[in-house]
């Protein structure tokens, strides 16, 4: 098995970069039945995606598989979480412990995919000074303090959205590098600052036209 990875600089597509855990998590499942390669035939078939499709987007990781047999298991595994950065543990904070910030607190399976989050900031009194899951809940105020203490670059940003651009300014200003935006606002921060957006209500607004459509 050939597995070669790609420079940092060369641009993989985002549509591609959100596939690639699809393809991770349907290959950990057929290891799990006792499978030892695995075909993007195969995969096509679990996911509903063309199978050239998914042999163009394995081909941004190079790994090559055998033919008539497809791609080992273990190494596809390998080199997907090693490409994906699953293997390399990120450490974040998280900002605003609501009902969506306490639930991905609570949600350990972030860490098996490299996410640590290693503390939470609130303003609430009730909450701050206490712990979720292990993880400790500062004051706002206490970030750029606690900067200094941990090694973090990455933000999860779960505040109420009439704040939301007040607090990417204060973390950007502190140091972060990344911000997972959960918030329906689209923040503005400089061109150095990735920013991932990952709003439910985008979603959701996405899912009811769809089944609109759908009834109509």
């Amino acid at each position: 098995m050939d597995i070669r990875m790609h420079k940092f600089s060369d641009k993989v597509p985002e549509p591609t970069l959100r596939r690639l855990p699809w393809y991770l998590s349907n290959v950990k499942l057929m290891k799990e039945r006792g499978e030892t390669y695995v075909s993007s035939t195969q995969i096509s078939k679990q996911i509903n995606i063309d199978a050239s499709q998914i042999a163009k987007d394995l081909s941004y990781v190079n790994i090559s598989g055998r033919t008539r047999v497809g791609y080992e298991i273990d190494a596809l595994i390998e080199v997907l979480e090693r490409f994906l950065g699953f293997t390399h543990m990120h450490k974040a904070f998280l900002f605003g412990v609501g009902s969506l910030g306490g639930a991905l607190l609570r949600d350990s399976g972030l860490h098996h995919f490299g996410l640590e989050i290693a503390g939470a900031f609130d303003v609430n009194p009730d909450i701050v000074g206490t712990e979720i899951n292990g993880i400790p809940i500062y004051h706002s105020d206490d970030f750029e303090q606690m900067m200094k203490k941990y090694n973090v670059n990455i933000g999860v940003l779960t505040v109420p959205i009439n704040i939301a651009q007040e607090i990417t300014d204060k973390m950007v200003s502190g140091g972060i590098k990344a911000v997972w935006n959960f918030t329906p606002f689209r923040i503005r921060v400089p061109e150095d600052i990735v920013v991932q957006n990952t709003s439910l209500y985008a979603h959701l607004a996405v899912m009811f036209n769809r089944l609109n459509v759908n009834q109509d």
